[in-house]
């Protein structure tokens, strides 16, 4: 008989997860992960980059799977380089709640991913990138920032830190839009009940699957969704605190191989 596989779809973040401090995957993460496929394991990236953002990353290293974009807005086909799904953000929505926020905080610094996978990402002058490589046409208007429709806006303060940003914004916009921080500096306003979870629900249908399934590995508080919709959750020894306590075991870092030390635990 043959043994059952331990979880049939593995989930994993991209950055601060699956990817090496230096934007890589390891010789030993690629062949722990070819180990659990080869056991029958689907292995499907989770990432809050929109697809434009996260195309050459994952051509980079070669994925060719689904991949759940947009903090689970987009869902992508990386082999096919295709769109498969695609949220937008209500941009009346958004401008009530960017008002809010400002009567609230003062002036923010915004940015904007537009819609599909030839969108670009609108920055306006203010706005810090945290990865240089990454591509922005810089503009001077919210109003241009939403000419077009958008998969989520970027905001960030001049004073206080994200964790402090993200409360402040659940609590004065929390009923138009969802808040959700995917890394330094990141802190994105999405639709309304967008997570990684209900991203990765759809593309786990699309190949049959569910979450009691599924194992998740990631490092930021935009991954706890996807701890909860998953069977089994595991957290990157470098994650925020945030998920640290919300799952069920911690890994060793994503530079010390973290996501490969389980999978060959589980399936070597």
């Amino acid at each position: 008989m043959t043994p059952a596989v331990p979880f049939r779809l593995v989930a994993t973040d991209l950055d601060g997860t699956l990817l090496t401090p230096e934007a890589t995957v390891s010789a030993r993460t690629r062949a722990a992960l070819a180990t659990a496929t080869a056991a029958g394991a689907v292995h499907l990236v989770v990432t809050g980059r929109s697809a434009t953002w996260a195309r050459p990353v994952l051509d980079q290293i070669g994925y060719t799977g689904l991949a759940v974009c947009a903090q689970g807005g987009q869902v992508y086909d990386a082999g096919a380089h295709r769109l498969l799904t695609s949220m937008t953000l209500d941009r009346q929505q958004a401008v009530l709640a960017l008002e809010k926020l400002t009567a609230e905080l003062g002036p923010l610094s915004v940015a904007a991913s537009q819609d599909g996978l030839g969108g670009q990402v609108l920055a306006q002058p203010g706005y810090r990138v945290a990865d240089p490589v990454l591509e922005v046409q810089r503009v001077a208007t919210v109003a241009e920032l939403l000419a077009e429709p958008v998969s989520k806006l970027y905001l960030q303060h001049p004073e206080l830190t994200d964790d402090q940003l993200v409360a402040v914004a659940r609590q004065v916009a929390g009923d138009l839009v969802g808040v959700m921080m995917a890394g330094e500096g990141i802190v994105e306003l999405l639709p309304l009940g967008l997570s990684k979870a209900s991203g990765l629900a759809v593309a786990a249908i699309r190949l049959g699957l569910r979450g009691a399934d599924a194992i998740a590995f990631g490092d930021m508080p935009n991954d706890v969704p996807m701890f909860r919709w998953a069977a089994r959750s595991v957290a990157m020894a470098n994650a925020h605190e945030e998920v640290l306590a919300a799952a069920d075991e911690v890994t060793a870092s994503n530079a010390e191989d973290g996501v490969a030390l389980v999978l060959e635990r589980l399936y070597g």
